[in-house]
């Protein structure tokens, strides 16, 4: 008798021992569900947010429409590319300070010339002016290879890590002068040029494949620049001028050319 009752009382503790742990886990989690989400998470959830806003207010309502431009400007984290003190203006469709005395384009510029390009997924493409490596980004999820060149070393270094932290691996970030591309990478399908000069820089043009095109604003500093695509159709330049723009002008090389 004793030992049944010693069995029973074993029993019932080790049952009683569970509940009170399945209790003990229901209120915990109960709890957690009940406590606000991190700071952080709140703060990149109202990011999304306001990318979404605006890729529909900037984007898609002024005209931009190729999906994959749309989802790859709605996808990249602009914030990101910005210092903390900037990053609450990250969606505003403005350009923004990234030091240096360089920016990062609006974003109805960077989805604009984006979509000049026409890419549409296999394609390997040079972009001259890294800045802060936001553009690049953006590229590496509509092409298959994206090389990019700054020629500010500070910048290049910066863009490089930046680049590689949030995952984009085929992007390739080299310190040079635009002026002269890179050549051990030709040819290019796409070229892109996120600083303004007064004609297409010749080194660039012979690294444009045939039937390629290559998308840059031309003019000189601080005067009217007009955002041009020129093709390349049987070693010909075929241009088509597209809107008018404001950009940083081309250092280096492109400063001594005769004009």
């Amino acid at each position: 008798m004793n030992i049944i009752t010693s069995s029973l009382n074993h029993i019932l503790n080790s049952s009683s021992l569970a509940g009170l742990a399945l209790f003990s886990a229901l209120c915990f989690s109960s709890f957690g569900l009940s406590q606000p989400a991190p700071t952080e998470q709140i703060r990149e959830r109202q990011f999304a947010q306001a990318r979404r806003h605006m890729v529909e207010r900037d984007l898609r309502a002024r005209g931009i429409k190729d999906p994959r431009v749309l989802g790859a400007m709605a996808l990249v984290p602009r914030h990101l590319f910005l210092e903390e003190r900037l990053r609450s203006s990250a969606y505003l469709d403005q350009p923004l300070p990234i030091g240096q005395g360089q920016t990062i384009s609006q974003p109805y510029i960077v989805a604009l010339m984006t979509e000049l390009l026409e890419l549409k997924g296999n394609e390997r493409v040079l972009e001259i002016g890294t800045g802060s490596g936001y553009q690049a980004a953006i590229l590496s999820h509509l092409a298959k290879e994206i090389y990019t060149v700054e020629i500010i070393p500070a910048l290049a270094e910066r863009a490089k890590e930046r680049l590689g932290r949030l995952g984009h691996a085929n992007v390739w970030v080299k310190t040079g002068d635009g002026f002269f591309g890179w050549k051990e990478k030709a040819p290019f399908d796409a070229i892109l040029l996120t600083a303004s000069a007064e004609a297409t820089p010749e080194p660039l043009w012979d690294q444009l494949r045939e039937l390629g095109s290559l998308v840059m604003p031309i003019g000189e500093a601080n005067k009217d620049q007009k955002l041009v695509r020129v093709k390349k159709m049987a070693g010909r330049q075929q241009a088509e001028e597209i809107t008018g723009v404001i950009f940083v002008p081309m250092t280096g090389a492109s400063r001594k050319e005769p004009r």
